[in-house]
Parts: C-alpha cells; structure tokens; sequence
C-alpha cells in the first residue's frame, strides 16, 4: 500500500463500515484492471540487496524516479518513501524489505497493463543504471538472509516487524524477503462480490502453481516450488488464510466486517505519527476505550489502514485482490491479469469457474492450499490434479477474453498475456521446476546465475 488513507470523518456504528465496502460496486462498463508487482533491488556488481541510504542506495533511486515521472513525493519523516499520480492513480511504494513496488493505475483493459508496466520498467532502468542496481523477480530472495536484508524507514514496518514474531515463525520472512505480482478487480453488487470472491479463493492455490517461483533460500533450494505461499501459512493466523466462512451462507459486506473487526490491529495512525496497538481490538477503537487513545473514536482512516494490514489469499476492500502468486519476470506479469480477468470479469467465464469449484468442501480447500507450495501442479482436489484444473482454467479464461474482445492497435485480443501460462501448462512445469533444472544442470549448483535469468 503506497500510502496511508486520510479521512478524518468519524465512524457512527458497524453500518458506517458496510456501507464503505458498498461504496466499492461499480456497474460493469466501469470495471477496471489494477496490478501491483514487487522486485527485488540488488546490486549489479555484487548482487546483494540495495540499502535504503547512500550514494547508490534505494532513496536516491526515488529521488531519480520522481525527477523523471514528476509524481508528488510520499514522504516520511521527511525521507521518500514512494509517489504517487494524484492524476492517473498509479503509485511505487516500498516494501519492508526495500522490495520495489509499482501500484498500477486501474486501466480498462490488459493491453494497458502491459504499456504501463514497459513504460514503467523503461524510467525505472534509466535511473537504476547508472546506479548500478537491477531487479529480480523472483517470489523469495534467493540468496540473502534476513539479517543482510535492508530495513526501510516506515513507521507501519517497525510495528508490524515487533508483532510478527508474537504470532508467526515466518512473518518476518513475509515482510522482507517475499515478492508477489497481484490483480485488482471490481465488482457491481453484493452478490457478485460474493461470487468472485469464492470462486477466487477455491482457485487461488491454481494461480499460486502456475506461478510458483521462489524454490530457493540462502543459495539453495529449500524444498518449494513456491515457498513465498508457504511462508504465509505460519505467518499470522488471525489475518491469512481460505477464510472458509466465505462460503457459509449469509456472506455478504456485513460477514466481512465482523471478521476484520476480530482481526487484531497494528497501528493507529495521528498525522505524521503510528502510535503501536498492535494485538489490541477495532471495536475498542470504535467505542472509544483504548487504552493508548482513551475516548477517542475510530475514523475512516482507521478503517481504511486497518482492512489493508489484513491478508487472505483473497482480500475485500473496496475491489478485490488477488494475492495468491509469486513475483515473475516482467514479460509473464500480464498473465495474472489475463488469467483472472478471463475468469471473474466474463458472466459465462464466472460460472463455469464456479463449476470447477462449488463442490469442494472447506477442508478440500484447504487440503489443496496446504499441498500446493510444496507439490505445484500435482496437488490434488477431489481426484484432480491442479495442472488438470490449471488447464480447464486456462480454457475457461481465453473464452472470456475472447468475449470481451478488447483489441489493441494492431486487432490482437487479451488472449495473447496468457501464452506464458499456456506454456507452462502444456509443459506441466511450474517456474519454480524450470529454475531448480538448471540449478541442478546447467548452473552446477550455483544460485547466482539467477540475478540474470529472472533480472528485469
């Protein structure tokens, strides 16, 4: 998240944070594609991770950033921390670990997906190399131990790096040595939010295998295909996760407000200032009794930060996110899109989605979560194999893309972002399987070679 929401209007009762979600439906000509992907910064010479100050150092790379695109500065403490396009929409924000994050602007159609992430990559290199920095996309750093990774200077970071070890092993992993690529999409109802929301769940551990990219740690493999999804599975429980209730009857905008009011907070923000709450209760906020802000009132501010500090495979705020999948190099980021797109934003592509699904039970579901960092495509769901429900997908959305026959200037179709997926799926190799062959072939052992095979 780029930067924190500022909306000062207090908060009157649980209706006020329903209606916020409401206020998210968009009838469907409005509908619009955001996607949000992380890299890894690293030195050219050295191929270690970038700190945040120095000559070459990730503050000055902003700074270069902000000089060529002439965004207004997010800024902390008065040092950047990101920009934002007050005009377009788009925003690059830092993650804890100094991960690079371009927050796509909502566009129509995948086609400018795939302009703005080349006009996006095109500044980033000019600034970057002079610098002697380059990118990774890779869901895990390969190399790097946690104690070697940078610390960016954000207050929310500090919070969230004390609490993770109080309810995680692998939190502090999550927050700096993980990257992921993630669509954002619209819904126009309640109930469409329903459906796409549970068809996006049941077939999120479909999209984490397709791009399951993170099978090393430290210099070697570490016994995942995407060990970025297996972080998340000991990270923090009272905020990840299927969220199985998703599928009882009765959800709906009020379901998902009760449980992100169970969700314990991190932070409440006071202009410049996080003041640390974490482990304590919304609900307090709200009635005015938390001990650290005794009677004062929860605002939409608070609300707004404290739904984006919770992170399920699927997430509602006022769109929802896919956040399933590893980081991947740059020419097979507008797949996730088009994989996703084909399936939720096509009425038929929809249904025959929930087809695939509506039958599993919760602890299918899970079953098929748990198994599918480890095993990719042979994880199974009801005798199916993921890369058996991974090609039916695949189908599904080239059919909805075909239906929404969206063309660029040369008449192609959105179909054409997802060969990179056709192609794995037609070989049965995750990336992850693809990158461990040549650790275990042609690079004889040797992470390193990595820096250039996934390099942006």
């Amino acid at each position: 998240m780029a930067r924190d929401v500022i909306d000062m209007t207090p908060l009157q009762s649980r209706d006020d944070l329903v209606a916020w979600f409401a206020a998210g439906e968009k009838p469907k000509e409005r509908f619009r594609i955001g996607t949000e992907h992380e890299k890894f910064a690293f030195t050219l010479a050295r191929h270690e991770p970038v700190p945040y100050e120095g000559p070459r150092g990730i503050r000055t790379l902003l700074d270069g950033m902000q000089m060529i695109l002439g965004w207004e500065p997010i800024l902390e403490a008065d040092r950047i921390i990101g920009m934002a396009d007050v005009t377009g929409g788009g925003a690059i924000s830092l993650e804890p670990g100094g991960q690079f994050e371009l927050s796509g602007a909502p566009v129509e159609t995948i086609h400018q997906t795939c302009s703005e992430l080349q006009a996006h990559l095109a500044q980033l290199r000019e600034v970057a190399g002079p610098l002697g920095i380059g990118f990774l996309g890779l869901g895990m750093a390969p190399t790097w131990t946690r104690t070697e990774m940078p610390v960016m200077p954000k207050g929310r970071y500090r919070i969230m790096t004390n609490y993770m070890p109080k309810v995680g092993k692998l939190g502090l992993d999550m927050m700096y040595r993980t990257c992921t690529v993630q669509t954002n999409l619209d819904f126009s109802s309640e109930a469409d939010m329903v459906k796409k929301l549970r068809v996006s769940v049941a077939l999120q551990p479909v999209a984490t295998a397709l791009f399951a990219n993170s099978p090393f740690t430290e210099g070697r493999p570490n016994g995942f295909l995407s060990f970025r999804s297996e972080i998340w599975r000991d990270t923090d429980a009272d905020r990840s996760g299927m969220i199985p209730w998703a599928f009882e009857p009765g959800m709906g905008y009020e379901r998902w407000v009760d449980y992100a009011l169970d969700v314990p907070m991190y932070f409440v923000k006071r202009g410049d200032t996080y003041i640390d709450v974490a482990g304590q209760s919304f609900r307090d906020l709200m009635a005015g009794t938390l001990a650290v802000l005794p009677g004062e009132r929860a605002t939409l501010s608070d609300w707004a930060n404290h739904v984006s500090t919770i992170f399920p495979e699927v997430r509602l705020k006022r769109y929802l996110e896919m956040r399933g999948s590893d980081a991947v190099p740059w020419r097979s980021l507008p797949s996730l899109p088009a994989f996703w797109v084909g399936l939720l934003y096509d009425d038929a592509g929809l249904d025959a989605a929930w087809d695939l699904a509506k039958h599993w039970t919760a602890e299918e579901r899970q079953s098929l979560r748990d198994q599918v960092p480890r095993l990719g495509f042979k994880a199974t769901i009801a005798g199916r194999t993921i890369l058996d429900l991974a090609r039916d997908c695949l189908a599904i959305a080239r059919a909805g893309l075909v239906r929404r026959a969206r063309q660029d200037w040369m008449g192609r179709d959105e179909t054409r972002f997802l060969a990179p997926l056709d192609d794995i799926a037609a070989r049965g190799e995750t990336p992850a399987e693809t990158l461990l062959a040549k650790y275990h072939g042609a690079w004889g052992g040797s992470v390193d070679p990595v820096f250039n095979e996934s390099a942006y």
